[in-house]
C-alpha cells in the first residue's frame, strides 16, 4: 500500500477546474497508475455546493485512478444546514463513507455548521482516521476514535496571516511528527500550494509525510515542497516493529473513548 498527496496550484475562482488541476499534477509527477494506492486530495478541492455532483467526481477520478480516493471536500447543502464534508470512493468508484469537519474554521463558521460524523474507515485490515484540516489540531478529536489508527490522512487548505509560508509550515511539521510518534501511526497531508488563487489569506503549502519509524531525525517529515503530488511507501511491518518497542517501553495507545464535540 502507497499513500499519494498532493499539493498543487489550485484556484478558489468559481470557474476553477480543480480536479482537472489534480490529475495534472499527478502526470506533472510521473504517477499515472495509482492501482493499489491512497490518494489524498486537499480540503475544498470542489467548489459547488452540490452534494450529487461531488459524489460523481470523485467516483468517476477515482475509478479512473484505480485507487481508494479521499476526495478532499465541499460545502455541502444538506436540507437546512452547510456542511463541511468529503467522501472516500473505492477503486471501483463505490463510495464507502463520509467524513466532516467538526469544527469549522474561523470565517468558515459564519456560513458551515459543524458536522457529526468522524472519519473511521479500514482498508486492506488497516485503519486509517480522516481530519478536515483544523480538526487535527484538536487532540481531543484524535483520542475521540475507540482504535488506534494505521494512518491519519489530513486534507487541507491551510491559510496564514503571515507574509511567509514557513511559520505555518513548520508548526504543521512539528505537529505531524508529534501525532506520528505519540499515536504509533503514519500521518500524510495533502494541501494547496502557496502560490494558489484564494481571495484574501495565502495557502501555506503544509503537505508532508510523517513517519515515526524513521531512525534520522530529519527523516520525521518529508515535505512535499515545490513537488505537485508525490508517492510515499506504508511500510506497516516497520510500524508494528515500532509500536511493539514503545510498548515496551511503556508507552501504549489509550483512546478517549469519547464521541467527538463539534463545539
Amino acid at each position: 500500500m502507497r499513500l499519494v498527496l498532493l499539493q498543487p496550484q489550485l484556484s478558489y475562482l468559481p470557474e476553477a477546474d480543480n480536479l482537472a488541476a489534480v490529475h495534472q499534477a499527478l502526470a506533472a509527477a510521473g504517477i499515472k497508475s495509482c492501482a493499489g494506492d491512497l490518494v489524498v486530495l486537499p480540503e475544498r478541492i470542489f467548489l459547488s455546493a452540490d452534494g450529487e455532483a461531488y459524489d460523481q467526481a470523485a467516483s468517476t477520478m477515482a475509478r479512473a485512478l484505480g485507487c481508494y480516493l479521499f476526495a478532499g471536500s465541499q460545502h455541502r447543502k444538506e436540507g437546512e444546514r452547510t456542511v463541511h464534508r468529503g467522501v472516500l470512493a473505492a477503486p471501483s468508484g463505490q463510495l464507502l463513507g463520509h467524513y466532516d469537519k467538526l469544527r469549522p474554521y474561523a470565517d468558515e463558521r459564519r456560513f458551515a455548521q459543524p458536522g457529526d460524523h468522524l472519519g473511521n474507515f479500514v482498508i486492506d485490515g488497516r485503519r486509517i482516521l480522516v481530519f478536515i484540516c483544523a480538526d487535527f489540531w484538536f487532540s481531543d478529536l484524535v483520542l475521540a476514535s475507540a482504535q488506534q489508527p494505521d494512518l491519519i490522512v489530513v486534507p487541507a487548505l491551510s491559510v496564514s496571516r503571515k507574509d511567509s509560508p514557513e511559520y505555518s509550515q513548520k508548526l504543521w511539521r512539528h505537529l505531524c511528527v508529534s501525532r506520528a510518534y505519540e499515536l504509533g501511526t503514519f500521518v500524510g497531508v495533502s494541501d494547496w500550494a502557496h502560490n494558489s488563487e484564494l481571495p484574501m489569506l495565502r495557502a501555506s503549502g503544509v503537505g508532508g509525510f510523517a513517519d515515526p519509524t524513521q531512525i534520522d531525525a530529519d527523516r520525521l517529515f518529508a515535505p512535499l515542497g515545490s513537488a505537485v503530488a508525490q508517492r510515499f511507501a506504508l511500510d506497516f511491518e516497520a510500524l508494528d516493529a515500532f509500536r511493539s518497542d514503545r510498548r515496551e517501553r511503556g508507552f501504549f495507545w489509550k483512546s478517549g473513548h469519547q464521541e467527538p464535540s463539534a463545539t
